[in-house]
């Protein structure tokens, strides 16, 4: 079947940005403008198409991220609108890795938020090219000049305004592209084209200005221009876009837009823009993979001749049709009813049927090829990160990485008939959702969820009692501590021998631990000689050590940041068995742990606080008293000032309402988690006489 759109006419974007930054009021712009909807949904009322969940519209948030496709000016757009709450951030790292380019949303008055950072951030870490949108230019205090400049100071990108804006707040009415130098105005809010006319008196110099600014830097970008510019010759319009979206698609540069979704004014020329400057998929390079059985490097161009790869990068659960693997696919068809290699498994899947999402709604259709984003129903095995791939063909894609909870509460089914559903539910949701992990305390008997804040534990809890209909109790959320030790221990000599009559059990291990960099988990090495320990045992040792790390000596709290290695041991002919060298490990381990010095690690947030002056003293004093450390403070807009903050989240439960208090209402506050650090002796002892 030929395609409708050449792989060249494909842009996959995301929306990016900071929560109430305006993105989902974008994307419901673009979908309209594109003739995807024939009336503008308002996220105040509930109508938006992306955000569909009940939960989403009744908190006016994002929480999942959602796919739709649109077409303008004979290009395919995908679009995925993704949360901006720090809670929800799995969301946008998902999307980002398998998205070519970004569209980063900021408000006009904010500038660069808290949210705005982690989002670049990541993009950052998957080279996702992308092109920023001043947001809200109609709002009092907007101004378009000093967001630019804090996108380039606070983000250290290489910002380039492509248009000047005409007006501010209340008198913000349009915009003029500096490319073109053509002026575009809006004279209503009802969606309708914008009209070109001549660039305002007031504003020619400004604009002259403006443009030479930006015709130098993109000129630095292309050696042919960079002589012209030099030469004072004229640059045409098509050299300029030219080498702009070369720098765009390269990381080089960044261009800046500016508008007002709320008021429909400055979104068509985005989407210009999304054309003009975003990559296709013919415009990244090939991806990378590895051969899943010599680790040899492969590559797979974005072409529907090569052999299928493609990545699984989000599972729903949809209550009509079953759970849905969302796969962006990088070579190669996949096509209904066919078979292909989960790569990563190593298990074949059918793909049972093949969906266009259209947010919460379905489209079946028969092939998807390279470059697409589609939905395939009936995988039973594969999951978020997973490679599909050719039968014949195995290559396994990056997988995504994803941060590690930071909050967990108790939950248990309110009635005996709730008890099955209940864990019907918890593992469906942590099917789609990898921040949310479930584990039963071995102590107590619990189950414990742990999620990345308070919000995404309570919508998850939402979520169990309208999609699943199961009645639950919740315990008061409880900080996700963790262990680790201070010291290394060397030779940590454990044997684990059983004699009940026939076969013994012998397993013998000698193993070094120390201490490792912060986030590394538990690393595992062997340095065996002389085959004191067969090969086929090793696996079985870093089976036990990795069950032992996942609760502690302390207070049973999962146990990270430790390099360990196996350094000798030794093993017997007949009694030796997988099973007791992974006894072996799992208790010289444990051994070790004790003798290092343990400690336990607290998870510390980093915090900005948003508050009126007047209040400055006060706030900052809260901060103290919650064993905060202020780093540092920005002047907002309208006379408030931001206090940036390192505070442990243990500090933070309650402190909505008390800030509120403090402030009368007017302060606000966001956290996102920055790193663990060690908990002092004195209240290691208070946390664990406490729990």
């Amino acid at each position: 079947m030929a395609r409708k759109y050449a792989l060249e006419q494909f842009r996959n974007i995301g929306i990016i940005a900071h929560i109430d930054a305006g993105k989902t009021t974008t994307t419901e712009r673009i979908l309209f403008y594109t003739g995807k909807t024939h009336k503008i949904g308002s996220v105040d009322d509930g109508t938006t198409v992306t955000d569909w969940m009940d939960q989403e519209r009744e908190r006016g948030i994002t929480i999942v991220s959602a796919a739709v496709s649109a077409v303008w000016k004979r290009h395919l757009i995908n679009v995925i609108d993704t949360p901006g709450h720090i809670d929800f951030t799995a969301e946008v790292q998902r999307s980002l890795r398998v998205l070519d380019g970004g569209v980063v949303v900021f408000d006009a008055v904010q500038g660069v938020e808290p949210q705005s950072e982690t989002v670049w951030r990541q993009a950052d870490l998957y080279k996702v090219p992308r092109i920023c949108f001043v947001n809200k230019m109609d709002r009092v205090g907007a101004a378009f000049e000093r967001t630019v400049e804090m996108i380039h100071e606070r983000l250290g990108a290489n910002v380039i305004a492509i248009q000047v804006a005409i007006g501010e707040e209340d008198q913000f009415k349009g915009v003029v592209d500096l490319i073109t130098r053509k002026a575009f105005i809006w004279e209503d809010h009802e969606g309708t084209a914008p009209v070109e006319m001549e660039i305002p008196e007031d504003l020619k110099e400004q604009v002259e200005s403006a443009r030479t600014a930006m015709v130098e830097v993109i000129a630095e970008t292309d050696e042919v221009l960079t002589n012209k510019f030099l030469e004072e010759q004229e640059i045409s319009e098509e050299e300029l876009k030219s080498a702009l979206r070369a720098a765009v698609i390269s990381n080089e540069l960044t261009p800046v837009l500016c508008g007002s979704s709320l008021i429909s004014t400055g979104v068509q020329p985005l989407l210009d823009a999304v054309i003009d400057y975003l990559p296709s998929p013919l415009d990244i390079p090939p991806v990378e993979g590895n051969d899943p059985k010599t680790g040899e490097i492969l590559i797979r161009k974005p072409d529907d001749s090569e052999p299928l790869s493609g990545l699984v990068f989000k599972i729903v659960t949809d209550p009509y049709v079953g759970r849905l693997a969302y796969i962006r696919i990088y070579s190669g068809e996949i096509e209904q009813g066919t078979t292909v290699s989960n790569s990563s498994k190593g298990k074949r899947e059918r793909i049972g049927r093949l969906i266009r999402m259209y947010a919460d709604r379905r489209e079946d259709i028969t092939k998807a090829g390279a470059g697409d984003i589609a939905a395939v129903l009936g995988l039973k095995n594969s999951f978020t990160g997973d490679t599909l791939c050719e039968i014949g063909s195995p290559i396994i894609l990056e997988n995504i990485s994803f941060p590690d909870p930071v909050i967990m509460v108790a939950i248990e089914p309110k009635t005996t008939a709730d008890q099955d559903k209940l864990a019907t539910a918890l593992q469906k949701l942590s099917e789609e959702d990898p921040t949310f992990q479930v584990r039963v305390d071995g102590d107590t008997g619990q189950t414990l969820i742990s999620g990345m804040g308070e919000l995404h534990l309570e919508v998850l809890v939402d979520r169990m009692l309208r999609e699943f209909k199961v009645q639950a109790r919740v315990g008061r959320p409880r900080v996700a501590y963790k262990e680790s030790i201070t010291r290394p221990v060397e030779k940590v000599d454990y044997r684990h021998v059983k004699q009940s009559g026939g076969h013994g059990q012998f397993g013998h291990v000698v193993l070094n631990l120390e201490p490792a960099k912060a986030g590394s988990g538990i690393v595992f090495e062997e340095v065996i000689r002389g085959g004191s320990i067969p090969r086929e045992y090793i696996p079985a040792v870093q089976k036990g050590v990795m069950a032992a790390a996942e609760s502690g000596v302390i207070a049973g709290y999962p146990v990270t940041d430790i390099k360990v290695t196996l350094v000798d041991g030794s093993f017997h002919d007949v009694d030796s068995s997988d099973l007791a060298f992974k006894m072996a490990g799992s208790m010289a381990f444990r051994q070790g742990v004790q003798k290092g010095r343990p400690v336990l690690q607290e998870p510390i947030m980093k915090v900005e606080v948003i508050i009126p002056e007047d209040f400055l003293g006060d706030i900052i004093g809260q901060i103290n008293s919650r064993r905060g450390d202020v780093q540092g403070m920005d002047a907002h807009p309208g006379g408030t000032q931001g206090i940036r903050a390192m505070v442990p989240l243990a500090e933070m439960f309650g402190y909505t309402t008390e800030l509120r208090s403090a402030t009368k209402g007017r302060g606000a506050f966001t956290m996102e988690f920055d790193h663990y650090s060690k908990v002092s002796e004195e209240l290691s002892k208070k946390i664990v006489g406490g729990e």
